[in-house]
């Protein structure tokens, strides 16, 4: 495979805007990266080798996707933005082991694209510099579709990183980070400043890796009801559990019941969601959902 000067610097990539009068939009949240260290080191963490089939979404220019075909068997990449189809053709164009899907990642059949795209039984893993603004749907629709990914190594607003691999008793614990880490291990591994970006966003980044589990850390009878439940505890950050589940089911279950439920699991209804465990709140959803199966 010929190797050509890295798209990633700040000359190369203003060359390549300047040549198609690109101009960003921020409603796509493009904010496309500039420095060859950083995803070397995205690579690294992601355990990226030659028999690895990536999956990018958002590749911008090709700086991420260019790394990701010199280190994995293949790469396949979602871009939303029909401008990018042409600049994107011609940055990548010495390498034979790219696929550009243009197509929203959100309304795209995943399942199908892996199964046509790479081996049967190949070890897949996404890596992706993710527009901001939809990180969560993002992470949360492919999941939710237990694709057969191993792993996400994505980078992503540095808050919104903290707030997915939170522990329990921490200001950045709440319902997304229980939602992420009922399919995932998830654990920042780097931090990354605004300079490496073209333009700079506003916010600081992190690199999340997502090491996805083979079976949920807990056993829940209704995933929706506990995804519900969990949000319902969370709903009001200052109130007491107590207070943001009397809310939430005002209208279905008074408050000796609700009491009762909570004293079902010997959890103290004074205590509030951010100190609970996802086995606490298993246990809680668990209880609630029999309990009003059966009225």
């Amino acid at each position: 495979m010929s190797k050509q000067k890295a798209i990633a610097t700040p000359n190369k990539t203003k060359e390549i805007l300047n040549k198609y009068g690109f101009s960003f939009k921020k409603s796509l949240g493009q904010n496309f990266l500039i420095d060859v260290n950083i995803l070397e080191k995205i690579i690294h963490y992601a355990g990226i080798n030659k028999q690895t089939g990536t999956l990018e979404i958002g590749p911008g220019m090709g700086a991420l996707t260019e790394q990701l075909a010199i280190h994995s068997d293949k790469v396949v990449a979602f871009e939303i933005d029909q401008r990018l189809i042409p600049i994107l053709n011609e940055t990548l164009q010495v390498y034979s082991n790219i696929e550009i899907v243009n197509n929203d990642i959100l309304k795209a059949n995943i399942k199908e694209v892996i199964e046509s795209h790479f081996d049967s039984g190949q070890k897949i893993k996404v890596v992706a510099n993710l527009p901001y603004y939809i990180t969560t749907p993002i992470l949360m629709k492919l999941l939710m579709d237990r694709l057969p990914v191993s792993s996400f190594t994505v980078m992503i607003q540095k808050e919104v990183a903290e707030r997915m691999a939170a522990v329990p008793n921490t200001k950045s614990y709440g319902s997304l980070s229980i939602a992420i880490q009922y399919y995932t291990h998830a654990s920042v591994v780097m931090n990354v400043p605004k300079t490496v970006f073209m333009p700079q966003p506003n916010v600081d980044s992190s690199v999340l890796h997502l090491e996805v589990r083979q079976n949920p850390p807990v056993n829940v009878l209704d995933e929706d009801f506990f995804f519900k439940l969990v949000q319902a505890c969370f709903g009001q950050r200052r109130k007491t559990l107590r207070n943001n589940l009397v809310r939430h089911f005002a209208s279905i279950l008074n408050k000796e019941q609700i009491e009762s439920f909570l004293n079902d699991v010997e959890i103290d209804g004074t205590r509030r969601g951010e100190s609970l465990t996802m086995e606490e709140f298993a246990s809680l959803a668990n209880v609630f959902y029999s309990g009003l199966r059966k009225q």
